[in-house]
């Protein structure tokens, strides 16, 4: 029975030192830098198994050896702290790296950036298009009442949710500045200030001449003189906030509330959502008598405090226009 033990021993022997080779093996292959030239992006899905997360590491190439990676995940313990996600798989991971890149929570963060000046129709079809969003925006959100700037979001959130934020800044922002404004300003409400906000927004695209925009409409205001607003016309003849061409005749004579050739004072709700800047510009205006502006030509506008200088500035306007089209 002795050569027979001693044949066994040397047999298990042999199978322990496979083992570890084996294990030294799939240690090495587990935490050695893939040859994955790029980085790329891997999504997991909430309730997602491990073996068909190491089946699409394989297809996606991110790994070499779809049983290694499950084996190496389950020795070190990490089968159950995988996490639902979108992540960014760095150039040349190994397969221990993106254990801990998949275990680590840090899904990656896309940008939706909202223009100022767009309409909430604008709005909704920009969150609509973007196509790693969730649940389709069907009702337009109230006009002014989201603040446009860059919003963080993650695959696979709720559009709603992204609105919810900007009307969330919005309320705060406007909490914010409503209490430092200017002295007997010709509007008492936070509404009013949002609607000649978001007039003054789609006026200028330049921040050096929202204040002095926003001058003129309060002057406007006070003396009880139609404000005559092109954007305000637009947005009476389409929500979209666009028309396409130019204002025609037919166009400016069409009667809306919106139409501030034909009302005195604000229409009864914003034509766009206005940005901090134009809110802040409506709520401190620089102090001037400036009742008129028009284009200079330049992207910016020239201003006047009389119907006879302002004439002039159109005369000059029209002369620009008529040498673009030579």
């Amino acid at each position: 029975m002795r050569p027979f033990g001693k044949y066994i021993s040397i047999i298990l022997l042999i199978s322990v030192l496979i083992g570890a080779l084996f294990l030294y093996w799939g240690y090495c292959k587990f935490t050695e830098p893939s040859l994955r030239e790029k980085s790329g992006v891997m999504r997991l899905i909430k309730g997602q198994g491990l073996i068909r997360t190491a089946w699409q590491l394989k297809e996606k190439k991110f790994i070499s050896d779809a049983r290694i990676f499950k084996i190496g995940v389950i020795f070190f313990g990490f089968e159950k702290k995988l996490q639902a996600g979108e992540f960014l798989i760095p150039e040349k991971a190994s397969m221990q790296d993106i254990m801990m890149v998949l275990s680590s929570g840090k899904v990656i963060q896309h940008k939706a950036t909202i223009i100022e000046g767009w309409t909430s129709w604008q709005i909704a079809e920009y969150l609509n298009n973007i196509e790693n969003l969730k649940g389709e925006i069907t009702k337009l959100p109230p006009e002014g009442s989201l603040l446009p700037e860059t919003y963080l979001y993650i695959h696979g959130d709720q559009r709603s949710a992204i609105l919810k934020r900007m009307s969330g800044k919005m309320n705060l922002l406007l909490a914010q500045i409503w209490a430092g404004r200017a002295d007997n300003l010709p509007f008492s409400s936070v509404g009013d200030a949002v609607i000649l906000a978001s007039i003054v927004e789609k006026e200028t695209g330049i921040s050096g001449e929202r204040a002095h925009v926003a001058s003129v409409f309060i002057n406007r205001l006070r003396k009880n003189m139609r404000l005559q607003s092109d954007p305000t016309i637009i947005y009476g003849l389409t929500k979209k906030g666009s028309l396409g061409h130019g204002l025609k005749r037919s166009e400016m004579n069409k009667k809306t509330p919106y139409n501030t050739y034909q009302i005195r004072g604000l229409p009864p709700t914003a034509i766009s959502h206005p940005s901090e800047a134009a809110l802040r510009a409506v709520l401190n205006p620089i102090l001037s008598d400036d009742l008129y502006f028009v284009a200079d030509g330049s992207g910016g506008h020239v201003f006047a405090k009389t119907l006879k200088e302002h004439l002039r500035n159109v005369r000059q306007w029209r002369k620009i226009e008529r040498q673009k089209k030579k």
